[in-house]
């Protein structure tokens, strides 16, 4: 830990916070884990109740621009710089995460990712995409909607690096004759006790490299309480799009210009309440012109 960071956090606050989030996951440990082996919609909506309860014990603000989709199956694709992303994204949006397969087994995370039904896929073994674009298909056939990192990787929180384009394919898939919506999210950690974050301190939230958890993790409990903003952006279908690439160049475009605007400290779009009820979204938003007829955007 830094000398920064010791003089930034309390360890006093960092046990608190990290005793009452243990003892709020232990408790409802067994309640998920009933609910997905009986098949109950509970499983469904308790992890976004739980990962609320996490924000706010964790000391997390999360502010929300622009519209969720409502309802569902949708498949939300963000940029991605901490384990943080998961409790302040799934404290906003009911749905399951797509997720490399090594995360399903970290040690007391790993379950947690289970339990709330997240999608693994190995993303380096190009033979087995068919297979993970027919898992991720066949959730949202079954009417799940479904968070996807296409960085592969996590950021440091100052820049959205490209998006993988593989599993952009199941964009192609027809919901009930519809084409899938997909709704691009920029989550960003923009200030730290009030104060802008910047560069230096924005690797207090992001997680990246070869950064230990755990020493992280403590890290993050003992700070003051850091605000992150999120905005749900136009969502799209790929029917506005010449491939699954150029749609991915879009959401990675919108969602990169999301993040800069945030942590420059100048977004455009109005704020509304976390807890505010998804309005139910326009038609999907078309691509531009050029972005369907500039020959870039050719096939992944």
């Amino acid at each position: 830990m830094t000398r920064t960071a010791r003089a930034l956090g309390s360890s006093g606050r960092g046990a608190l916070r990290l005793s009452l989030y243990l003892l709020w996951t232990l408790l409802l440990i067994p309640l998920q884990a009933l609910a997905v082996a009986r098949g109950w919609r509970l499983c469904r909506t308790l992890p976004r109740f739980y990962h609320r309860v996490c924000t706010r014990l964790m000391g997390l603000d999360v502010v929300v621009r622009g519209e969720q989709v409502a309802g569902g199956p949708v498949l939300f694709v963000s940029n991605h710089s901490s384990y943080l992303d998961i409790s302040v994204l799934g404290s906003l949006i009911p749905g399951s995460f797509v997720a490399k397969t090594e995360v399903g087994t970290w040690p007391f995370f790993g379950l947690l990712a289970r339990l709330q039904r997240t999608v693994f896929v190995e993303r380096k073994a190009r033979t087995s995409v068919d297979k993970q674009r027919d898992d991720i298909g066949g959730r949202l056939d079954a009417g799940d909607s479904l968070i996807l990192f296409p960085e592969g990787t996590s950021s440091d929180g100052n820049r959205t690096l490209p998006f993988k384009t593989a599993l952009f394919a199941v964009a192609a898939r027809r919901i009930d004759g519809r084409p899938l919506t997909v709704q691009p999210v920029s989550v960003a950690a923009t200030r730290l006790d009030g104060i802008p974050m910047g560069i230096a301190f924005r690797p207090f939230y992001a997680w990246y490299g070869d950064m230990d958890l755990v020493p992280h993790l403590w890290q993050a409990f003992r700070l003051g309480g850091m605000t992150i903003e999120v905005e749900f952006h136009p969502p799209v279908t790929i029917d506005g799009f010449s491939s699954r690439k150029a749609l991915a160049d879009h959401c990675q475009r919108v969602v990169a210009d999301g993040v800069a605007r945030a942590i420059s400290g100048r977004p455009d779009a109005p704020v509304r309440a976390k807890d505010a009820a998804p309005q139910p979204a326009a038609s999907p938003t078309p691509a531009s012109a050029s972005a369907i007829s500039d020959p870039a955007h050719g096939s992944a």
